[in-house]
Parts: structure tokens; C-alpha cells; sequence
């Protein structure tokens, strides 16, 4: 099983080395922006669900919705919990581990708690939260401290940003509109001096990295391209070894290499 947790800090250097600690022998990555304000952590492994549960735990602990700045959308200190089967592991498992953990996190904090996939997307969530979609745990308003969460269970995606060569946020905004499709969730984005290309990849084996680049670089320059923690391997070596530079690949952002790393350290 995999989580990729999104939490709301991406600045405090103090509080993401807690954050990280508190994820435990799970945790491959952690890739964090200051601009969003938010950091991804990937974990990995058997005991995903418990170090899952001791880092959203922390972050409850140290963060407070109500001091949040950042330009990515969030509904909580801790936005995103997703489940994710790998290899042998089924959805069906996920969508257990996706119940328990809402329903816990419900219960300890009387947050609100959402669930998606396979039958409910985030951005409908994004949309519909305490409008015409209740929680499906806890309160019926957001905690005052800790906003909400969102708890997914969902097949692999690649979260990955393009830079632009300007800094028109309407031209980034405009390109997110014309890329958009059932594949690609794109928003444009300002961060600090530059703007963006912001997507989540929803079949990142059918419709990749390389395509959703040539989508963007079809209509305006591209400055950079920046891979928001891991991939599966399969999607980094089905885009050209040619680009990888260029497309912010190498073989270490690949989830089945980071773990099989990880698992051959050496103990501390």
C-alpha cells in the first residue's frame, strides 16, 4: 500500500523534520513547496496505515488552519489522504484502509472527514464540501483549527507542475483550461515570480508525463518541469530518456526504486 499525504506547510523546516519523523520507517519522500504551502509525503510499505495515522496525528498537533497562506487550494491543515494499491494489494483494500482512517480521524479531532474514489472525485469534494456534500464523518461544519480532511482510495497519479517561460498567472490559467481533459485536472497557478501548470495525471500509464508536456509546450514556452514525489517506474521509462532532464526525471523518482533502496539501507 501507498499514501501520499498532502499537508498544509511547505516553509517551516522545523516542523516538516517533525512531520517526517512522525512518518516513521513508511516514509520514501517528502516534497515540499513554499509558495503552495504544502508538502507531499510519500509512504510505502506494511505499516503504511499506523505511520500514516502518526503523521496526520502530528501535523493536528502542530499546525493551525486559521495562520495558513498558500496558493494551492486546501480544505485542511491536512488536505489529502489517499490509499493507493501496488502490486498485489486491490482497491478494495484501500477503500478499507481509506474507511478506518476517516472514520478514526473523525472520532480523535471531530474533524469533518470526506471520502473519494471510486465513486466520488476530490474535485467534487473541492466543490461540494458543507455545500451539497455533508461529511461522510464527524461535524457538520469544518473544525475551526483544523478545517477538514479528504480520505481517497484511488489507482497511481502523478501530480506534476509546468513552469512557464512568463509570468502571465491569465496566460497559465488559460493554457490549464485548454490542457484540461478526463486525463489531465490542471489548474494555472502564481508562485512567487513565476506561474504554473499545476495537474494531477489521473491514467499517468495511458497518458503521461511526456504527453502532458507537449499538450503545454504545444501553446506557450516552457521554462521547467518539476515531478511532485514519486512515479511508478513505468511511467518514468514511458516517457523519452532523451527528455528526462528536461522533464525532471531520473530513475530514483521511481516508487518501486526508492522502496527497494530503502529497503537494502543498511539499519541505523
Amino acid at each position: 500500500m501507498e499514501s501520499v499525504i498532502n499537508i498544509s506547510e511547505g516553509s517551516d523546516f522545523s516542523c516538516l523534520a517533525e512531520l517526517g519523523h512522525a512518518a516513521g520507517t513508511s516514509l520514501l519522500d517528502m516534497h515540499s513547496d513554499k509558495f503552495h504551502n504544502r508538502s507531499v509525503f510519500t509512504l510505502y510499505g506494511t505499516n503504511v496505515y499506523e505511520d500514516s495515522l502518526n503523521l496526520v496525528r502530528k501535523a493536528f498537533q502542530l499546525l493551525d488552519l486559521r495562520n495558513h497562506l498558500g496558493v494551492h487550494p486546501r480544505i485542511g491543515v491536512v488536505d489529502v489522504v489517499p490509499f493507493v494499491p501496488i502490486g498485489n494489494s486491490e482497491i478494495g483494500h484501500a477503500i478499507l484502509a481509506r474507511d478506518n482512517f476517516a472514520k478514526t480521524i473523525a472520532a480523535e479531532y471531530s474533524v469533518p472527514a470526506f471520502l473519494y474514489g471510486p465513486n466520488r472525485t476530490l474535485p467534487q469534494i473541492r466543490r461540494e464540501a458543507f455545500v451539497g456534500l455533508a461529511p461522510d464523518f464527524g461535524p457538520s461544519e469544518p473544525h475551526p483549527k483544523y478545517g477538514s480532511v479528504a480520505v481517497g482510495a484511488r489507482e497511481p497519479l502523478v501530480a506534476y507542475n509546468i513552469y512557464l517561460a512568463g509570468s502571465d498567472l491569465a496566460e497559465a490559467k488559460e493554457i490549464a483550461k485548454q490542457v484540461r481533459s478526463p486525463f489531465f485536472r490542471t489548474l494555472g497557478l502564481q508562485v512567487g515570480n513565476e506561474v504554473q501548470v499545476s495537474a494531477n495525471l489521473i491514467d499517468p500509464f495511458n497518458h503521461g508525463i511526456h504527453e502532458f508536456y507537449e499538450a503545454v509546450r504545444a501553446l506557450t514556452h516552457v521554462s521547467r518541469c518539476e515531478l511532485v514525489g514519486l512515479a511508478p517506474l513505468k511511467v518514468i521509462e514511458n516517457s523519452p530518456a532523451a527528455l528526462w532532464d528536461i522533464l525532471d526525471l531520473d530513475l530514483d523518482k521511481a516508487l518501486e526504486v526508492r522502496a527497494a533502496d530503502k529497503n537494502s539501507d543498511p539499519p541505523s
